[in-house]
């Protein structure tokens, strides 16, 4: 297995991501606050996946060739076809080609034709997300490495990031919720093994329920108190 690949790759993004925003937080505040280590975790995941949804707005026609190819090779066994692509090996400019992480797409769509369907909702909100939350994500990460205050004077006050942070993440979980009653209601779920739905599609997409409660409960918080270092300091 090629050291630097799919899997590798998303690892180190959130090894990076998560190392320099502690690093960049400082020693003046509480390094091991739980709320502010899972949503620093959190919005660097999303920005990461966000990227992967822009580029499945932008080659959804590759998606769909690779998705005829993908099916009928896996047929019965797709759950070889997601270790397959987490095992991909990738050259350094394949990383920053949208093309490599399109292939996403394609696989998960073994699960989910939807997501080779321009007209599917799964398309659309995954789409939007990708393109809205880059910089609602950025804008927490700002506040979680800076709850001070003075990365964002003059730009933006607790109100703003928390009434921002409950609509961006509002929007993430609402259209988490209303993919899953997709799922279910088309039955989508049948003709798998209980474990790959749970792997594939509970627990990876479980993941923008969990994380935005968490942070709709810290942006509430942050306005009732009316300062960001009292939440994430």
């Amino acid at each position: 297995m090629a050291l630097l690949n799919v899997g590798t790759t998303i690892v180190a993004w959130l090894a990076l991501t998560f190392t320099v925003c502690l690093h960049l937080r400082g020693s003046q505040v509480d390094q091991f606050n739980p709320l502010v280590l899972s949503l620093i975790f959190f919005n660097g995941l999303n920005i990461l996946i966000a990227l992967c949804e822009i580029a499945l707005g932008r080659h959804i026609d590759l998606i769909k060739s690779d998705y005829e190819g993908l099916r009928k090779k896996y047929r019965g066994t797709e759950w070889d076809a997601c270790v397959a692509f987490l095992t991909m090996p990738l050259t350094p400019a394949q990383v920053f080609d949208m093309r490599s992480w399109s292939k996403m797409w394609s696989t998960y769509a073994l699960y989910d034709p939807s997501y080779q369907n321009s007209e599917a909702f799964g398309f659309f909100i995954d789409v939007g997300n990708g393109w809205s939350t880059i910089p609602t994500s950025l804008l927490a990460l700002v506040a979680l490495v800076r709850p001070d205050g003075t990365a964002l004077e003059g730009y933006a006050s607790p109100l703003v990031v928390g009434c921002v942070g409950i609509a961006s993440y509002w929007q993430i979980m609402y259209g988490t919720f209303i993919y899953f009653l997709s799922f279910i209601w088309n039955r989508r779920y049948q003709g798998f093994r209980p474990a790959e739905i749970w792997t594939f599609v509970v627990v990876s997409n479980g993941i923008w329920i969990i994380f935005p409660f968490v942070g709709i409960y810290s942006c509430v918080q942050m306005l009732a108190e009316g300062t960001m270092t009292g939440v994430y300091g």
